[in-house]
């Protein structure tokens, strides 16, 4: 006998059965009939990203780190899958020698140079068979920040030792004067001691083989055409670049720290070092009230450093790897974060319609330092046995 009782019970039941079927419909395509993909896709796992590792350069890591937050929060994707970017600090030649030591397998890399690039290119060709990137190669290996070598100095020392501004032999100036017994006695200071001239290891950092670059060009005379037999042959040289190099108690490891540390200790410790403009800019409000005006010197033929952003080409880069690495290159490129690079990091932007003398800019606010937009000529990067001939040198002779 049925009784309302009963018909609210096999309601019950059916409506039960009803939604079982509607759910095995939604979760199974093989329920003919009945799937629904939008809410089939609701409930199924999200997509797996696509990791990115990248490992660059200390230098330009504040500028990286907010522009890396600003593009995952664009929600970038390929193929329907989010991008995710996993970061590393390196100095720019330990970046090289891990990759060709196989202890790092990134995804992408940006050292601070293209001198970095052009030696991975080299000798990873020679270990591997074939080069994991191509330095020239605009598709896969893209400049994106620009920062020329520049030293900086205490003012009242580069004064005493330069007059109103360095010569066109400013480092044989600096070797000169390092080298001295006599150290700023010479200058009318002996109270100073000895004249202090800095740089960071060019087996570490990018900036330290910048330095020594520029030292050989400008004792040969030349911004182009330095050869192998420049550097093997000629004993004048040899012993030149050795005694200033020899004068140098501690080379630091990362340009980023070394320009803190000039800040930090003053001329009791460095009276003058080689370092990127750009550090120069970080460090120049935290200067102000130590040990008197940090002023900046740009060389008379400077080089350039580029931070290319290189997909590596090896077999552990996938496709979509690869695309996505191409995505955030693209937006580290955009306006915005080429004048973010310039406004709140100092770096001259690669977009060259960006223009450094805007009103606000690093070299509108520290012109009174020394900064100036225009650059002094640039040497010519030599080939790459050039320059490791040039690092295997100062491996050899100097490195301690």
């Amino acid at each position: 006998m049925y009784t309302p009782r009963s018909n609210w019970v096999l309601f019950g039941l059916y409506s039960l059965i009803s939604i079982a079927v509607f759910i095995a419909a939604l979760v199974s395509p093989m329920v003919r009939g009945f799937a629904y993909a939008p809410l089939r896709e609701l409930l199924a796992p999200p997509p797996k990203p696509v990791e990115i590792s990248l490992i660059y350069s200390t230098e330009k890591e504040d500028w990286l780190k907010e522009a890396i937050l600003s593009f995952e929060k664009t929600n970038p994707r390929v193929a329907g899958r989010p991008i995710h970017i996993q970061t590393q600090a390196m100095g720019s030649r330990e970046m090289v020698l891990a990759v060709l030591d196989g202890q790092q397998k990134p995804v992408l890399i940006s050292p601070a140079s293209s001198l970095q690039t052009t030696v991975l290119e080299d000798q990873s060709r020679g270990k591997f068979g074939q080069a994991v990137v191509e330095a020239k190669n605009a598709a896969s290996c893209r400049p994106v920040v620009n920062s020329p070598l520049v030293l900086v100095a205490w003012k009242e020392r580069a004064q005493a030792l330069w007059g109103g501004a360095p010569g066109a032999d400013i480092w044989r100036q600096i070797h000169d004067a390092a080298i001295d017994s006599q150290g700023w006695g010479r200058f009318g200071h002996p109270d100073w001691g000895y004249v202090k001239f800095g740089q960071t290891d060019p087996l570490k950092s990018n900036s330290g083989f910048m330095a020594i670059l520029l030292m050989t060009y400008n004792y040969f005379g030349k911004t182009s055409g330095l050869t192998a037999q420049d550097i093997l042959s000629n004993q004048d040289y040899q012993k030149w670049f050795l005694g200033l190099e020899g004068t140098i108690s501690q080379f630091g490891e990362s340009t980023g720290t070394y320009m803190k540390d000039i800040v930090a200790y003053g001329p009791s410790v460095y009276d003058m070092v080689a370092v990127y403009e750009a550090s120069a800019i970080e460090q120049a409000d935290n200067a102000v009230g130590r040990y008197g005006e940090l002023h900046v010197y740009y060389p008379p033929a400077t080089i350039v450093s580029d931070h290319p952003f290189c997909v590596l080409q090896a077999d552990w880069v996938q496709p979509e790897q690869a695309r996505a690495a191409g995505l955030f290159v693209d937006y580290l490129l955009s306006r915005s974060m080429q004048a973010l690079a310039m406004d709140r990091y100092g770096f001259r932007p690669a977009d060259g319609s960006i223009a450094l003398t805007d009103a606000g800019s690093p070299w509108q606010r520290y012109a009174q330092n020394g900064l100036t937009a225009a650059l002094p000529p640039q040497v010519e990067l030599p080939p790459a046995n050039v320059l490791s001939t040039l690092l295997d040198f100062w491996s050899r002779n100097v490195s301690h």
